[in-house]
C-alpha cells in the first residue's frame, strides 16, 4: 500500500493528504464510512459533465480510517488567490463555474428542498413556531432538477490559469440555482461579507436571475445551516433566519 503522505488541508469534515501522485481524503471515525462512499458516488454521477472535479479511484480503509482516493487539486485555493490581490477575477471565475454546473439537469441525488427541511426538523436552536415558519416558507419556494453543489465557496475551488479543480462533492444535491447561490452566499458572508454580497450580485448579472430571488432562501438556508453544528456561526445564523432582528 502507497505511504500516506503530507497533510494538504483540512475541513470541518475531513482531512486531505498527499498519497502518491492522488489526493487521500480521510475522514475522522469509522462512523463515516456512509460519508466516503456518498462523495465517491455523487463525483461519479457528475462524471457525465466533464466538468473541472475529481475523479474518483478507490474508497476503502486506510489505516483504519475510511477515505477516498481521488485526483488531486493543483495550484492554491481561491480563496488564497483572493487574499493575494486577485479578488475580483476569482469571483467572476467563481460565478462562470457555477453558472456551468447549474446549466445540467441532475438525476440521482437528494432533493437539495427535501435536505434543508430535514435539517430545519432536526436542529435544537429553533422553538416549533418558528420551525413552522420556516417550513411553510420553504415550502412555497420553487423546486428544480438542476445541479447544485451544496458547499460552494472559495475555499473549495483551487488552481488557475485553466487547472481549476472543484473540491468537496459530499453535499451535491438536485434543486434550483437560487438555493444553491444563497447557500454560497450564508458560507462566504460568515467571513466576508462585502464578498458574499458581491458574489450573488456577480452571478444575477451574469444569468439574469435576481438577487431579491436568490436571497429570498435566505431565511431556511441559515435555519437549515444551525443543524450543522457551527458554534462560531450560531448568533448570525439566527439573525438570518429572523430568528432575531434581521441583520442581513
Amino acid at each position: 500500500m502507497q505511504k500516506i503522505g503530507r497533510r494538504l488541508g483540512a475541513g470541518k469534515e475531513a482531512e486531505v493528504y498527499e498519497y502518491g501522485e492522488l489526493a487521500l481524503k480521510l475522514y475522522p471515525s469509522p462512523a463515516s464510512k456512509a460519508a466516503v462512499f456518498r462523495e465517491a458516488a455523487n463525483l461519479a454521477l457528475i462524471e457525465q459533465f466533464a466538468l473541472p472535479t475529481p475523479r474518483v479511484h478507490a474508497a476503502g480503509d486506510y489505516d483504519g480510517r475510511w477515505g477516498l482516493l481521488m485526483d488531486r487539486a493543483r495550484g492554491p485555493s481561491f480563496a488564497d488567490r483572493m487574499a493575494a490581490g486577485a479578488r475580483m477575477a476569482c469571483l467572476e471565475e467563481m460565478v462562470r463555474l457555477h453558472r456551468d454546473l447549474h446549466q445540467r439537469s441532475v438525476g440521482g441525488l437528494p432533493s437539495l428542498k427535501a435536505r434543508l427541511a430535514a435539517n430545519i426538523r432536526r436542529t435544537d436552536h429553533l422553538d416549533e413556531l418558528s420551525r413552522r415558519r420556516l417550513l411553510s416558507q420553504l415550502a412555497a419556494l420553487p423546486d428544480g432538477d438542476r445541479l447544485c453543489h451544496g458547499d460552494f465557496h472559495p475555499w473549495n475551488i483551487h488552481g488557475e490559469a485553466g487547472e481549476v479543480m472543484i473540491l468537496d462533492w459530499l453535499d451535491a444535491c438536485a434543486g434550483p440555482p437560487a438555493a444553491d447561490i444563497c447557500r454560497s452566499y450564508v458560507l462566504i458572508r460568515h467571513v466576508d461579507p462585502v464578498t458574499a454580497t458581491d458574489y450573488v450580485d456577480a452571478y444575477a448579472r451574469l444569468t439574469g436571475l435576481s438577487a431579491a430571488d436568490i436571497l429570498a432562501w435566505l431565511p431556511p438556508t441559515a435555519a437549515a445551516r444551525l443543524a450543522e453544528g457551527v458554534p462560531a456561526e450560531t448568533d448570525e445564523l439566527r439573525r438570518l433566519a429572523g430568528l432575531t432582528p434581521e441583520d442581513r
